[in-house]
Parts: structure tokens; sequence; C-alpha cells
């Protein structure tokens, strides 16, 4: 079996789900999934400066991020991270192009480099005081399998804790039609080396042919579908309700991920 490691905290942000409580509970099917837009909150842990100059996507970064920190314990600022995208800001590129298209091109500053792939993972840096690496990826709709598997790699070979976030925001018109996200979506996984008091599941990852593994649920299907983040529902919802097991998650056109769940129990942890 692959190198394993462990799930020890979950940030779940997206239509519909406010937090990991509140999404294990619907994943695990004890409470009806109703869609909401997703709500995005203030940036914390930023000066005013730069709380003004984020946009939705690092909004729904630094939120789900630092959900699964708070419920750690552990410290932000210790943490190496990896952050996964298919797009990053499409608001933002949205404003550009029109800059660009306009009779007299200027750009601001501030939306240029706000346009870079990292700037999540720079606005992170200042709202943990992290100075430890940071490792920023894309692949289209294998983006968050992309991201788990440099995460559980990472955590195997240096026998540290790494932060995984994985987010999506969407584009407006003309840009939504060619590549629609209806509403933000990111998880987060604070993944660790040894398991503790707080772990939720011991994981593993390799790769398959196999196809990816749907949701029951119709309108949780379409979620997992919605955004190239949410990919991660299958994985989600085995660690909600204890699965022992396997999900196939997205990752290339002909190349998926095994993911394999062992949920923790006190005995476990021990």
């Amino acid at each position: 079996m692959p190198s394993s490691v462990f799930i020890e905290s979950i940030g779940l942000l997206g239509p519909g789900l406010g937090d990991w409580t509140q999404g294990s509970a619907v994943l695990a099917g004890q409470q009806p999934y109703i869609h909401a837009p997703t709500a995005l909150p203030a940036p914390a842990g930023l000066p005013q400066a730069e709380r003004r100059r984020t946009g939705p996507t690092v909004r729904l970064a630094l939120a789900i991020g630092q959900q699964a920190v708070a419920a750690s314990g552990m410290d932000a600022a210790d943490l190496p991270t990896i952050f996964t995208s298919s797009s990053a800001d499409g608001q933002n590129f949205h404003a550009i192009c029109e800059a660009l298209a306009a009779p007299d091109p200027l750009m601001s500053p501030t939306r240029f480099h706000n346009s870079v792939h990292n700037a999540p993972a720079g606005y992170w840096s200042i709202a943990a005081g992290a100075m430890r690496p940071s490792n920023v990826l894309c692949a289209m709709d294998g983006s968050f399998g992309a991201g788990f598997l440099e995460g559980v790699a990472q955590v195997a070979a240096d026998q540290a804790p790494c932060l995984l976030i994985a987010y999506d925001t969407g584009y407006p018109e003309p840009l939504h039609s060619h590549r629609p996200i209806p509403d933000p979506f990111g998880v987060a996984l604070l993944l660790t080396p040894q398991a503790t008091a707080r772990t939720l599941a011991q994981v593993w990852a390799g790769v398959t042919h196999a196809p990816a593994t749907t949701m029951a649920d119709a309108a949780l299907e379409q979620l997992r579908k919605s955004a190239p983040a949410a990919r991660a529902l299958p994985l989600l919802q085995a660690v909600a309700t204890g699965t022992t097991g396997t999900v196939v998650l997205d990752y290339l056109d002909e190349l998926r991920l095994e993911v394999g769940i062992t949920p923790m129990v006190p005995d476990a942890r021990d």
C-alpha cells in the first residue's frame, strides 16, 4: 500500500455548506442538503489595506484554511501549505480583460498583483505570519486531485504536517459561459504524518484508471461537478460517514486518483 498520512481537520465552504460541522452532517445524511449562495466572510488576520484589496478567491482560501487550522489547534505560522485551484480569481481576470479592451487601456497595480496564481498564498502568509514553504498548483478539473496527491507525498516524505487549500470561484459573462463555476467552493485538509486525539481518518493515495466516484444524492452530485475543488466530496463523505474503503477522484483526463480511507476511532489514536 502507498504511504499513508492522516487528516487532522477539515475546512469547508460552499453553496449551502458553511463549515465542516454543517457539511459533515449533510454528507452523513443527518440533515438535508439545501443549496444557498456561498457566504464568504471578510478575510481575518489581514491589515485593513490588504483586506480592501482582496476578492472572492482570497476570502474563500483564507476562510477554509483558517477553519482547518482552528479545528486542529496548531499554529498556522508553522505549517507549510499547498494551494490548488483551477483558475484563481475569475472576477479579477474579467476586470483586467475589460481594462485592456478599453480605448485607453490602463492597468491597476492592485489588479495586476492579484492576477497571479499564487496571490492567495501571499495573502495567507501575511494573515498567518507564515514563513514556511508554499506550493501553488493548477490542473484544470483535476486540481483537487493534484493538490491532494502532492500533500500526501509531501507529508509522507517530510514527516511534517501540511495544510492543503483547494478553492474555485467563477467568472462573470462572457467567460462564465465557457467555464461555468456557479458558486465558490473550497476545502482545506490539514494532513499530518501521525495520528492525534483529533485525527479524523487515515488516508493513502495512488493512481487508477477506474471511473470517478459519484454522489448518490442528485443535488450533491451536481455540486461535485460544479467546481474542481468540489471533486473532493466523495472523500469528504467517506470521512463524514466513517466509511472504510476507497473512493476515486478526478485527476487527469485518463488517469484518476484512488484514495483509501480508514476512519479513526479512540483505540487507533492511542
